[in-house]
Formats: structure tokens, C-alpha cells, sequence
């Protein structure tokens, strides 16, 4: 079920959220989706290169492959959108045309989760100062993974949840409705 949605996100361009408790597979799915996409075609190539460049990073030559972004937790609102007293691109414009991977979606500040809202709708981020503007191409795909309860266990048929219905229900909401809406495919994995 979860290689067959993996495709199916693959193929039509789809954000997906992984569940299920610790030891799964979730990240290793995760990581694999980038590998599922096709080839990138010469225009592309030149502006994921162009994004990168942009961003300070040294490159030799022209960047052929999807670009797989996997920003820790504790990365800052101005990492993942982009920023700065001169802008420069974020995570989600260095995963223009590839894959941002946010393992454990929900140890993620949720004003941090909030801000990908845009990004996810409009394909770009304008991140606008007193001296200037600037717009970042910012369509990826958006691969998400989360335990279904902060122990991990919840509905585990071999290990008990020690969590409470409160921080059961408290963990699951630090991923709003409207991000929610944004993500097209929601997979539990089982062990």
C-alpha cells in the first residue's frame, strides 16, 4: 500500500503524509520518493541550477539531478521560506522541482509549518523588505512523515500507547486543517 502511494504521488505530483509508529519505514519511504520522479528536462536543469546558485551554494557544473531537501526540525522560518537582509531562496526554492522532506512533521515549530501554506498553493514565495522584493520558484513536492501519537505507539497492536487522549489529540493538531488540505495523499503505515 505504501510503495503503490508512493507511485501514485510520484506520478501526479502529489504531497504526502506518512503515518504509523517508530520502525515502520517512514523515513526510508520518504527518502526514496525523489528516485520515483522522471529525469529532469534541460529547462529545468538550468533553473533548479539557477535557484542554487542563487542561494551562495559553489556549483561546477549544472545540476542534473531533482533537487531532495530534508531541513532539520529545528531549521528557522527564514530557512525554510527564504530571506534575509538581501533574499535569498529557502528550503522550499532549493526543492523547486524535487522533494522537501520534513521528517517527524509535528516536532516542526507550527508557525514554521504554517508558513509552507503559501508555498504549497502558489508555486512561489515573495519575500518582500524596505529595500526591495524578491520572487522564488517554489513548486515541490512536499513529503511529510509523523508518529501517530508523541510515544509512537498509538493503535500498535504490539506495543501499548502510554500517551494521554489529550496529547494524543494535542500532537495530531500541530498539523492545521488548512496545511492538511494541501496534502493530497495521507498513508498509515502498519508494521
Amino acid at each position: 500500500q505504501a510503495k503503490r502511494a508512493l507511485i501514485i504521488a510520484a506520478a501526479g505530483h502529489h504531497n504526502i503524509l506518512i503515518s504509523g509508529p517508530p520502525g515502520v519505514g517512514k523515513t526510508m519511504l520518504g527518502k526514496v520518493l525523489a528516485d520515483l520522479l522522471p529525469p529532469m528536462s534541460p529547462d529545468e536543469q538550468l533553473a533548479v541550477t539557477k535557484i542554487h546558485s542563487l542561494s551562495g551554494e559553489t556549483i561546477d557544473s549544472i545540476v542534473q539531478t531533482r533537487p531532495f531537501r530534508n531541513p532539520h526540525h529545528t531549521s528557522s522560518r527564514i530557512s525554510l521560506i527564504g530571506g534575509g537582509t538581501h533574499p535569498q531562496p529557502g528550503e522550499v526554492s532549493l526543492a523547486h522541482l524535487g522533494v522537501l522532506f520534513l521528517d517527524e512533521a509535528p516536532e516542526y515549530p507550527r508557525t514554521n509549518l504554517e508558513t509552507l501554506r503559501q508555498p504549497l498553493e502558489d508555486h512561489k514565495v515573495t519575500i518582500t523588505r524596505s529595500n526591495g522584493h524578491a520572487t522564488f520558484p517554489a513548486d515541490f513536492m512536499l513529503v511529510a512523515t509523523m508518529n501517530p501519537c508523541p510515544c509512537g505507539y498509538y493503535g500498535d497492536p504490539r506495543k501499548e500507547c502510554t500517551c494521554s487522549p489529550m496529547q494524543i489529540s494535542s500532537y495530531q493538531q500541530r498539523l492545521s486543517g488548512p496545511l492538511l488540505d494541501r496534502i493530497d495523499l495521507k498513508i498509515h503505515v502498519s508494521r
